[in-house]
């Protein structure tokens, strides 16, 4: 896709992982539910995930509830779907989920159940800082590699905590170098009375600390943890290859009001740096433009009105016709300030896809009413994934 198309038409089409990022309140989880629909109605088989807190998702796509487990949704089809499509959704429960990875990098279903019913397991897999966007990552990477989809769309946390979902797999890969880490493994790989006393003196600290019942739920933990460490390594590095495929995109949607411009900035350039691009640039609730005319001439326009209505206007016209004029004077200057908006906005539009201009950029109007139903985001999604080139005559 090149900069400053209308449309991710080719995102839609072609990509097999979405990310959906942008800070609270911009209409993300929306744009999101609506580049499902579009891809499911393109033919592709897909799934939108999403790990906002927020769970705005379910009530979007008019479910009831969203479970950890994909569910077909129906009702999205139109008469132009092409056969073949599906959409299914699912809410990340990373606890299931960390569960389910345990389960499945266990040498034996004895390690696992070891692993499960540790108590300082149970404490890290639910409430460990990072452990929802790790597992984030790991539920889109099992979805992708399953077979089942052609396209899976990720709507993520507010803009800094969608970063932490990206950084998720460097800082496992980080953790199981920490020479802490390893330092904990050493009383699973030889025994407790000859390790150094260096360790004995830390492990002392710790259990004055924590506690002792504590420190041997987590030495248990570790000591029921010993080799896999090579198996969550090489699922880490897997992650990170598939986040830096070409097929990958990244998404980043905004309003044009000053805080969320000033996160979509900042998103961009951190993406930069993590060696990702922003694919699209979806810009909402865009006011019409309201005409052509210059601010200042409707401005002048309604001065103008003003003084024919007022009682130094021209003589001999009715009062019903002064009456209107101050009337009509007013509505222009509401013209007048409408349409700076608009002017100040395609001002920031074409500042922003300046700042990004690898990546598509398709604004939407700002709709009578929220997006709340299937209805209203099957128009959304005629818009985000229609042609780049429609035909003559074409809507």
């Amino acid at each position: 896709m090149s900069g400053g198309d209308q449309s991710l038409h080719g995102l839609v089409h072609d990509a097999t992982i979405v990310l959906c990022c942008g800070t609270g309140g911009v209409g993300k989880t929306t744009t999101a539910a609506a580049l499902a629909i579009a891809a499911a109605r393109a033919g592709r088989r897909t799934v939108v995930i999403t790990v906002d807190p927020a769970r705005r998702l379910a009530s979007a796509l008019g479910v009831n509830a969203l479970t950890n487990e994909p569910q077909p949704l129906h009702g999205w089809e139109d008469e132009a779907a092409v056969a073949g499509g599906s959409l299914d959704a699912l809410m990340l429960d990373s606890k299931t989920t960390f569960d389910q990875l345990v389960a499945r990098e266990a040498r034996t279903a004895e390690q696992a159940e070891r692993i499960l019913s540790n108590g300082f397991y149970r404490n890290i897999s639910s409430a460990l800082g990072g452990t929802q966007e790790y597992m984030a990552i790991e539920k889109l990477y099992d979805l992708h590699t399953s077979g089942n989809y052609d396209v899976v769309i990720v709507d993520t946390p507010p803009t800094r905590h969608a970063l932490d979902v990206l950084d998720a797999p460097a800082r496992l890969l980080r953790l199981l170098e920490n020479p802490l880490f390893r330092t904990l493994m050493l009383p699973t790989r030889t025994p407790l009375r000859i390790v150094g006393n260096a360790l004995q003196g830390l492990l002392r600290n710790i259990a004055r600390t924590v506690g002792a019942e504590v420190l041997d739920d987590a030495v248990a933990f570790f000591r029921a943890f010993e080799g896999m460490e090579s198996g969550f390594r090489e699922r880490a590095h897997a992650v990170e290859t598939l986040l830096g495929q070409p097929t990958t995109a990244f998404v980043v949607v905004t309003t044009l009001q000053r805080d969320a411009i000033i996160e979509t900035r900042y998103f961009a350039d951190r993406l930069h740096e993590l060696g990702h691009a922003v694919n699209g640039l979806v810009i909402n609730r865009v006011l019409p433009k309201f005409g052509s005319a210059s601010p200042e001439s409707l401005r002048i326009r309604a001065a103008s009105l003003a003084v024919h209505g007022s009682p130094a206007g021209p003589p001999g016209l009715s009062d019903d016709a002064r009456q209107a004029a101050v009337t009509l004077a007013g509505r222009m200057r509401v013209h007048a300030a409408l349409r700076a908006i608009a002017v100040r906005e395609g001002e920031l539009a074409h500042t922003l896809g300046a700042l990004i201009p690898e990546a598509a950029q398709c604004e939407v109007p700002l709709f009578a009413t929220d997006i709340h139903d299937l209805e209203g985001l099957s128009v959304l999604a005629d818009l985000l994934g229609r042609s780049e080139d429609p035909s003559p005559g074409a809507d």
